[in-house]
């Protein structure tokens, strides 16, 4: 017992330093899972969460029945599916470029320039954004399309692509930099005895520099699978502008949550949405943590 005790106080200042962050988990992520029976409540103020009478599984049977839940579901999933590859493919191509730059002060450019995204505020992006597409004031109502303009705000048809191309060029440098920091870590003879046995940039590329960054590639993922059932409120709220007309295309589960917040007796639908979404993420990181482990063991989560 003398001999854990002494082996323990060696760890004390990491436990020490870990009290914050663990004190901040807890508050923030643990005790409010407290708040979840307000799924199966309908929720008066007068008397509180814990007061409120019991109605079982009625908000789930009326988000079941307005047809609602299904496309928030839709949306949310196929959205982050197509970030995850556009993300990925695209800052995969920015990494392999910058790493073949070969002035040193154009690498510190275009490393500025993939920064420059990931700083941007969604406020500032969703302002730029409604410039370009106001439907009387902008850019491209009055530039390109001045002979046919379209009224963005109120057709659903463009917004799929809209919101994957603003969420690229405010998320992939994140990803790129990953990508940059594993390309630089590759030993660099590998690259000479490939240009030496004649293989091109292409092949170097695809024998060389992708499968090095298989483990980079596989850790994104899953962070990014992790966060599938959940969206960039500021995304899905400010750059569509919460336009009812595009209910069917950018509505997401935290936006309907947010929105059933506001509401009147709303909080119950809320509680029952954000539960959903939370038993659909564990789902789907179990789902793919358990094919990456069968695929690359030494590469899975768990």
């Amino acid at each position: 017992m003398m001999k854990k005790f002494v082996k323990m106080r060696e760890f004390i200042p990491l436990y020490l330093m870990m009290i914050p962050c663990a004190s901040y988990l807890i508050i923030n992520n643990y005790i409010p899972m407290f708040g979840i029976i307000a799924a199966f409540k309908k929720f008066q103020v007068t008397e509180g969460i814990f007061g409120s009478p019991w109605i079982g599984w009625e908000n789930f049977e009326y988000l079941l029945g307005s047809g609602d839940l299904a496309i928030i579901v839709r949306n949310t999933l196929l959205y982050n599916a197509a970030f995850i590859i556009v993300n990925m493919v695209v800052g995969l191509l920015l990494a392999i470029f910058i790493s073949e730059v070969k002035n040193k002060r154009m690498k510190q450019l275009y490393q500025s320039s993939i920064l420059l995204p990931f700083t941007i505020s969604m406020v500032v992006i969703s302002y730029i954004v409604f410039a370009f597409l106001s439907q009387e004031n902008g850019m491209l109502n009055n530039t390109i399309l001045r002979s046919n303009p379209v009224q963005w705000y109120s057709d659903p048809t463009w917004w799929p692509l809209i919101l994957i191309l603003v969420e690229c060029w405010k998320n992939v440098g994140y990803g790129a930099l990953i990508f940059i920091a594993g390309i630089v870590t590759i030993d660099r003879s590998l690259y000479e005895a490939a240009a030496i046995d004649g293989a091109g940039k292409w092949k170097q590329i695809c024998h060389i520099t992708l499968p090095s960054l298989v483990p980079s590639i596989i850790i994104l993922f899953l962070l990014s699978v992790s966060r599938i059932a959940y969206s960039d409120f500021g995304l899905f709220y400010l750059i569509p502008q919460n336009s009812g007309t595009l209910f069917n295309v950018t509505s997401t589960i935290d936006t309907y949550v947010y929105g059933a917040l506001m509401s009147p007796g709303g909080i119950g639908r809320s509680a029952a949405t954000g539960l959903i979404q939370a038993v659909v993420g564990f789902v789907l990181i179990i789902f793919v943590n358990g094919f990456i482990r069968k695929v690359s063991a030494k590469n899975a989560i768990f």
